[in-house]
């Protein structure tokens, strides 16, 4: 049986009195896209900088395709392409440049280093601005040749902290795009994130929260374990009924999406939406129609910190 691709056991870290990580497990295959999900704070970026040696775990062991993290790091390093949240480019450098200094970084062989860079070039759509410095270029196109100069040494795992954040939708859909032909490529990838529609891209995911995994499994088996009931509520005035129900409600249990407001309410609350709806109006909201809708990771996600943090 192949070594796992990442394998995380019971992994801690506080900083001060604040716990970032609390017993932490987690376990990624060969040539899997796994996502981290969670908001700011969650742990996500603690975890990636234990997991590419750059911070020290207090407690807890991590293996890179066998390579203990700990006790090899120069081993690990070798073997993985990592892109942090804010990778340094040099922006007076060319395109051309930045690949060049990385693949030094790397010692990539010479004669492998103009083939590789070719084919990054051409993977990223990258080539036509290969001599434009990177100071200059667009927020996705900076992405990409981050990504380009984490992948240079070819790497087996490749972990990415937050690499579509402030990226424009368009760019997005193309990083991740460039995402999943890596991954059909062989590559195992971590991936963290804050947008729940990014998940549904990954095989697999684990949602984190205060430095606990709260769920994990594909986005269908994790919605699957939602209890309460989410509604669709319709009306001319969404703002006015949105402002309304976070008042009433927890903020996090209303969104507006699109033509309606999303309310979740979960299985052991006090409130019924009959007694809501009955309320609202009361109070001169106009709801023209309430439909039951199918709840997302975002629902379940909210129900699961609730549950979490039930005394």
């Amino acid at each position: 049986m192949a070594a796992s691709a990442i394998q995380i056991i019971r992994l801690k870290k506080s900083y001060q009195e604040t716990v970032a990580l609390s017993s932490v497990s987690l376990d990624i295959l060969p040539g899997e896209m796994f996502g981290l999900i969670g908001p700011d704070g969650a742990g996500k970026t603690s975890l990636i900088r234990i997991l590419t040696s750059l911070l020290d775990p207090d407690d807890g062991e991590c293996r890179l395709l066998g390579i203990s993290v700990q006790q090899e790091p120069e081993e690990v390093r070798k073997v993985i392409g990592y892109m942090p949240q804010r990778f340094s480019l040099y922006p007076d450098l060319t395109v051309g440049e930045n690949l060049r200094f990385f693949a030094d970084l790397f010692r990539v062989p010479k004669k492998e280093r103009l083939k590789r860079t070719e084919e990054l070039l051409s993977f990223s759509r990258l080539g036509p601005f290969v001599k434009r410095r990177a100071g200059q270029l667009s927020g996705g196109m900076k992405q990409k040749l981050a990504l380009s100069c984490a992948l240079i040494h070819t790497p087996k795992v490749l972990i990415l902290d937050e690499p579509t954040t402030g990226v424009d939708p368009v760019s997005r859909r193309e990083f991740w795009d460039i995402l999943k032909t890596l991954k059909d490529g062989g590559v195992s990838i971590l991936v963290t994130t804050p947008y729940m529609d990014e998940a549904e891209k990954c095989d697999r995911i684990a949602l984190i929260n205060k430095g606990h995994i709260l769920a994990q499994g594909t986005a269908a088996e994790i919605t699957q374990g939602f209890t309460g009931t989410v509604h669709a509520l319709f009306s001319r005035n969404l703002p006015a009924l949105a402002g309304w129900f976070k008042h009433r409600l927890h903020p996090s249990q209303v969104q507006i999406l699109g033509d309606r407001v999303h309310v979740s309410l979960f299985s052991d609350a006090p409130e019924t939406m009959e007694n809501l709806y009955r309320e609202a109006n009361r109070e001169g909201l106009s709801i023209d129609t309430v439909e039951i809708a199918a709840p997302g990771l975002e629902d379940t996600f909210i129900s699961l910190i609730a549950e979490k943090n039930q005394p």
